[in-house]
C-alpha cells in the first residue's frame, strides 16, 4: 500500500493524450507575446522560453492547465467537445513539457503562473473559464492569488493537488517527506519504470482502459524534461496554498473521484472545496486521478453547464 501511495503521490498528475515533440528552443522577441513564424502556434514567455499553444473554436474562453508530466494532449477530449458546443478552447504545454522549450529553469509557482499570465494577455482573453488538472490546479489557485480575477470569470479544479501534501505539524495527515523524496529519487534513477509502476494506481482499477491509451499516456510523460519533473514534484507537494484557497476571487467548481489514490478525495478535494469561498464539489464515483480520460462525458458536460454559468 505504502509503495501504491508513493507512485500515487509521484505521478498525482496526468489526463492523457496524443506523443508530443520535443522542445523548442529559438529566437525569441524582446517582449512577451506571440512569436513570428510557425503558425502563430508559440508564445515568448519573456525569459526565452518558447510556449506552445493550440487555440481551437470560438466564443467564450475555456483555458486548460495540464497536469504534472503532461500537455495540452491531454484535454484533447474535452477541448474537441467544448469547441463543438461554441466555445473557444485554449491550452499550453508549460515549460519543460511537450513541444515548449526545456529552459531548465522556472520551475516554481510564480514563474508558471507568470507563463499563464503571457499566455491570456497575449491572447487578449477575458471572461476566462480557467480549467487545471492535479497540479495544474494549483498553477491557476497561484495566477488567481498573484494576478487576481480581471481576465477570469470561473475557475474548475480536478484532481486537485491543493491544500497541502507534505506532512508537517499544521498538516498531519499528509505524505511523509522522506517518502516523497524517495519518488524522486526513484524518478532519477528509472524514470521509465516508475511511469509505467504508476499507470494503475493513476486510472483506477474500476475504470478499464485499452493498451493504446496506456501507451500514449505514459509516452507524454516520457517526453517531459526530467529535471522539471523533479524540480516540480518538489514544488507542488511541498507548498501549502491553504491561504491562497481562502481567498480565491472568483467561483469555483471542483471535481474529484472518490477513487482517487494519487490525490485522496478527503486530503485534496474536499479540503480544497470547505477552504474556497464561493467553491463547489462534484464527487464522481469510482473515478480516480485520470478522470478526465475515464470519465470524459460527465466531466464534458459538467465544464460546459459551468463554462455557461
Amino acid at each position: 500500500m505504502q509503495r501504491r501511495a508513493l507512485f500515487g503521490s509521484m505521478l498525482s498528475a496526468a489526463a492523457g493524450a496524443a506523443l508530443s515533440g520535443g522542445g523548442v528552443a529559438s529566437a525569441a522577441p524582446a517582449r512577451p507575446g506571440i512569436m513570428d513564424g510557425r503558425a502563430r502556434h508559440f508564445l515568448d514567455a519573456g525569459d526565452g522560453t518558447s510556449l506552445f499553444f493550440k487555440d481551437w473554436g470560438g466564443g467564450p474562453p475555456v483555458v486548460f492547465v495540464s497536469a504534472w508530466g503532461l500537455n495540452s494532449d491531454a484535454w484533447v477530449y474535452e477541448m474537441t467537445y467544448l469547441a463543438d458546443h461554441g466555445l473557444r478552447c485554449v491550452a499550453y504545454d508549460r515549460r519543460g513539457h511537450g513541444r515548449s522549450s526545456q529552459p531548465g529553469r522556472g520551475y516554481d509557482f510564480d514563474t508558471l503562473a507568470d507563463d499563464l499570465s503571457v499566455l491570456l494577455e497575449s491572447l487578449d482573453l477575458r471572461d476566462v473559464t480557467l480549467v487545471g488538472h492535479s497540479m495544474g490546479c494549483a498553477e491557476v489557485v497561484r495566477y488567481l492569488a498573484r494576478y487576481g480575477a480581471s481576465r477570469v470569470a470561473r475557475a474548475v479544479l480536478v484532481s486537485t493537488v491543493t491544500p497541502c501534501t507534505v506532512k508537517s505539524a499544521e498538516n498531519p495527515d499528509g505524505v511523509d517527506r522522506a517518502m516523497l523524496d524517495a519518488g524522486r529519487e526513484r524518478l532519477r534513477r528509472d524514470f521509465p519504470r516508475t511511469v509505467d509502476e504508476a499507470a494503475p494506481g493513476f486510472f483506477g482499477p474500476a475504470n478499464p482502459i485499452s493498451s493504446a491509451t496506456r501507451s500514449w499516456w505514459t509516452g507524454m510523460i516520457l517526453q517531459c524534461s526530467l529535471p522539471a519533473l523533479i524540480e516540480l514534484h518538489r514544488a507542488f507537494t511541498e507548498t501549502d496554498f491553504r491561504p491562497e484557497l481562502r481567498s480565491l476571487p472568483v467561483p469555483a467548481l471542483l471535481v474529484h473521484g472518490d477513487s482517487d489514490v494519487s490525490t485522496p478525495l478527503d486530503r485534496t478535494g474536499r479540503r480544497s472545496a470547505a477552504l474556497v469561498p464561493r467553491g463547489r464539489l462534484e464527487i464522481y464515483a469510482g473515478a480516480a486521478h485520470g478522470l478526465p480520460l475515464t470519465h470524459v462525458d460527465r466531466l464534458n458536460a459538467d465544464l460546459l453547464a459551468f463554462a455557461r454559468s
